[in-house]
């Protein structure tokens, strides 16, 4: 099995601004494996807040190339359990493997992944669109761009009431609200009365990651759901959400790819959680991955690269919100 890493900085279409920073581009390791004439791809993205950058990622699985090469012939699971140990630390680079080595495995079955996995595709969720924080006329402009089913707005700021009810008298579309760990607990409960009224359906990560006598607080008073984020980053955290948050927010890098993530997404249903994955502005690499974990999905944010201003793969398609699978096998991507 070869091992082929590539970098790509990926351009966005609006500068992209949540409650803790604002990016024009946004670096991205894309992973190939290839064996037996197939290919599989992966990816995983630069971010500040979990400290990971494209070349540490580039570093980590170089470390590691002669066993990655010659490790075939496993399971998806088989093949994450033998390279957790040397990638417990950069759950990232192990994402964006974890992904290619799956994505080839169901190429050389001669399956989608979500016929691998024997799901069904039947009743989809659909994915929101993120509007980025930005002056209130931005946000609206943004809005009308693309008119869309469900929009993710991402707030924190001192206008978020006033934000959220100029957009409302633009749309009639679902609003969910991601304050990014920017609000507190009285902020938190206060805003969600304001905003249930305004048509909002959830609230993801409204305070700090590690406030979870506040998360628990505002999971007993809250008039609208709350959702775990950066409260919930690998397969550990999903029990100690319980009692604190309505469901959670899975991303693949943060957890280190498909497989675990779809341990999580169990282990949320059995505890009666409600089950989403987020993106992480990845391109349609990422994005097809995610595609195919939506029919064990009560949400999903999957738009990352419709924010780009160009994409450097096919594979799913979204037209509003709506997601249309690849012919091609595993998770349908090809590279431009």
């Amino acid at each position: 099995m070869e091992l082929i890493l590539r970098e790509y900085n990926l351009k966005l279409k609006h500068t992209f601004t949540i409650s803790r920073e604002s990016i024009d581009f946004q670096p991205s390791l894309i992973v190939e494996l290839q064996l037996d004439g197939f290919s599989g791809f992966g990816e995983a993205t630069s971010n500040p807040y979990y400290k990971t950058t494209v070349p540490v990622m580039m570093q980590d699985l170089e470390k590691i190339r002669s066993l990655i090469e010659t490790t075939t012939n496993l399971t998806p699971e088989e093949f994450w359990t033998k390279i957790h140990p040397y990638l417990k630390d950069d759950m990232f680079a192990l994402c964006a493997l974890d992904m290619a080595y799956t994505d080839l495995y169901a190429r050389k079955k001669g399956k989608k992944l979500y016929e691998l996995w024997n799901y069904s595709i039947d009743k989809n969720p659909l994915t929101d669109y993120t509007i980025g924080i930005a002056s209130i006329e931005k946000m609206v402009a943004k809005m009308k761009e693309l008119p869309w089913p469900i929009y993710k707005i991402k707030l924190g700021t001192k206008e978020d009431i006033a934000i959220v009810t100029e957009l409302r008298k633009h749309t009639n579309a679902i609003f969910r609200i991601d304050a990014n760990c920017g609000w507190g607990v009285e902020e938190t409960i206060n805003n969600a009365v304001e905003l249930k009224k305004l048509g909002v359906e959830f609230l993801e990560q409204p305070m700090k990651a590690d406030h979870w006598e506040g998360h628990k607080e505002v999971f007993k008073h809250s008039v609208l759901p709350i959702i775990a984020d950066e409260s919930c980053i690998i397969e550990e955290d999903v029990a100690k959400c319980h009692h604190h948050f309505h469901g959670v927010n899975i991303k693949l890098v943060k957890c280190g790819g498909l497989t675990p993530g779809r341990r999580m997404i169990e282990e949320a249903k059995k505890l009666g959680l409600k089950t989403m994955v987020g993106c992480m502005t990845e391109s349609t690499v990422g994005i097809s991955a995610i595609a195919h974990l939506l029919p064990q999905l009560d949400y999903v944010d999957m738009d990352g690269a419709l924010l780009l201003a160009e994409d450097i793969a096919t594979g799913v398609t979204i037209d509003f919100g709506k997601i249309t699978y690849s012919d091609l096998n595993g998770t349908g991507v090809t590279l431009m």
